[in-house]
């Protein structure tokens, strides 16, 4: 699950960017005190005016091919959901509920969703379909995704990276982190991913989870569909992918374990919710 925009132009940068420590989020219920370090030089209203320009432009091509919310039902159900979400990132972000958000779904077999920087998402019919998801799971999607985006998580890694690479290397770094896709080894490094990279990417999956369940619950979806989610997501998967220590994603079974826990810590509030 992926922030898919280009970023501003770092191509100018020549020296490391200097990084400020922040507290993007309060703790909520289950807890999120990691304080973060981001970029100094590269602001939050910058990396969000890049995501829009891009959803825009993703959002149009996406209407050009016929691919933009095709099935009435599918959109209705993914914005009613994203509907009850938005209001609970107030726990989190007193800034969030204004934010100029936006979902739509995007016609492709992928098992994929996201939240840019600023609340624009979109929920791929993959998802929906192949896992044939309940409204429950996809509200444990789409609260992950937007507790990336209430965390800041990519202006965070963009600090992370831009602070162990090249300025030459900068821009691909960049639409690394926004899109996904993985940089040649020989210009990073594996060892270098690992031990710099990968593992913060990890936390940072492990708070968009936590996060997740939480406002999954405040807005009176079940939170034990996270983990029918991702029972599914492996059967989806055959259980493949890299070694955890290689993978910007937990496991599943360290998903699974920890996830349970966040599940009974949040029970509660769901409990609340649904009287």
């Amino acid at each position: 699950m992926n922030f898919l925009f280009r970023a501003v132009p770092f191509a100018a940068l020549t020296f490391l960017v200097a990084c400020e420590t922040v507290q993007t989020t309060d703790a909520g219920a289950v807890g999120v005190t990691r304080k973060q370090q981001v970029s100094s030089v590269v602001s939050a209203k910058e990396i969000e005016a890049a995501a829009d320009k891009q959803y825009d432009q993703m959002m149009a091509e996406a209407q050009k091919k016929g691919l933009l919310n095709r099935n009435a039902q599918q959109v209705q159900r993914v914005r009613t959901i994203a509907q009850r979400l938005i209001p609970q990132t107030r726990v989190f972000r007193q800034d969030a509920p204004g934010w100029a958000w936006e979902a739509n779904v995007l016609t492709s077999k992928d098992i994929n969703a996201w939240a840019m920087p600023g609340g624009k998402m979109a929920v791929y019919t993959g998802l929906i379909e192949r896992l044939n998801a309940t409204d429950d799971e996809l509200a444990a999607v789409m609260g992950h995704e937007i507790a990336h985006a209430l965390r800041e998580h990519a202006r965070e890694r963009i600090a992370r990276q831009m602070s162990t690479q090249a300025a030459s290397t900068i821009g691909s770094i960049a639409i690394q982190i926004l899109t996904g896709v993985q940089l040649d080894p020989q210009i990073t490094g594996t060892v270098g991913q690992a031990v710099f990279v990968l593992p913060n990417s990890r936390e940072n999956e492990q708070e968009a989870d936590v996060i997740g369940v939480e406002l999954m619950a405040r807005a009176g979806y079940d939170p034990r569909a996270a983990l029918s989610l991702w029972q599914k997501m492996g059967q989806a998967t055959g259980g493949g992918g890299p070694p955890e220590f290689l993978s910007t994603h937990p496991s599943g079974a360290t998903r699974l374990r920890d996830l349970q826990g966040y599940v009974d810590k949040v029970m509660p509030l769901y409990q609340a919710a649904r009287r």
